[in-house]
């Protein structure tokens, strides 16, 4: 069986496992730290991110973007309309644009801080990093929430999907990080409801699931996590 090495605070690896899970894909799941830095996952990416996808030959995915588009060339053709990258060339490159801006944009802004100093550092050693969460660094990352999350409620009332028609990864990339800061209890969804409607449609899916019932150490999310109709 294929592995995937995944964190399940990374919005990157949420990302590609709700990708598969929307393919059919069944993958053993590998947690892994990536601050260790341990060496044989270096192995397989130098590079020390997640995630990482090791098919059953044993060769190699490394990175959300890199696992995505191998996924499209190799089985999305085959989904029909229920591919999730559109056929349209104009309309695949906005998907990519809104891929960047949720799994770079909004993971810089936002995402990887607040996991970083909620999530990460309660699970490091001291000569890793870890420690007491930075208050400055909680402050500003909160404070671009508000704003991203303006431009999620504009696509999600300006379309019937974020790109287009039909869900697509750009979907499943807001998603991923969404799910996430929800988790920490980090969004106001009385000031969204657009947006909120939005992901109750993505939360009911089963690909989904998975992610709903995880909980990480150390850290509880909040009540409505898992309720579908919150």
């Amino acid at each position: 069986m294929p592995v995937l090495y995944h964190h399940p605070m990374s919005s990157a690896s949420r990302f590609v496992r709700l990708i598969l899970a929307e393919y059919g894909f069944q993958v053993e799941l590998m947690e892994e730290r990536p601050w260790e830095k341990r060496k044989e996952f270096l192995s397989l990416n130098p590079a020390g991110t997640l995630p990482v996808y090791v098919d059953n030959s044993m060769r190699t995915l490394s990175g959300a973007g890199v696992i995505s588009e191998f996924m499209d060339e190799t089985h999305g053709a085959l989904k029909r309309d229920r591919r999730l990258l559109a056929e349209d060339p104009f309309q695949r490159a906005e998907i990519r644009r809104l891929m960047e801006w949720f799994l770079h944009k909004l993971e810089s802004d936002v995402t990887r801080p607040l996991v970083r100093e909620r999530v990460y550092k309660l699970q490091m050693r001291p000569d890793e990093g870890g420690g007491a969460p930075d208050s400055k660094v909680l402050r500003t990352s909160r404070a671009n929430i508000r704003q991203h999350m303006k431009y999620l409620t504009w696509l999600a009332g300006s379309r019937p999907w974020l790109a287009g028609s039909r869900i697509s990864y750009a979907d499943l990339a807001a998603a991923s990080a969404v799910s996430i800061l929800d988790y920490m209890g980090e969004i106001d969804w009385a000031e969204a409801p657009v947006a909120k409607e939005w992901y109750q449609r993505l939360k009911s899916r089963p690909s989904f699931r998975p992610l709903l019932t995880e909980r990480v150490r150390g850290l509880t999310p909040v009540s409505h996590y898992a309720d579908l109709d919150f």
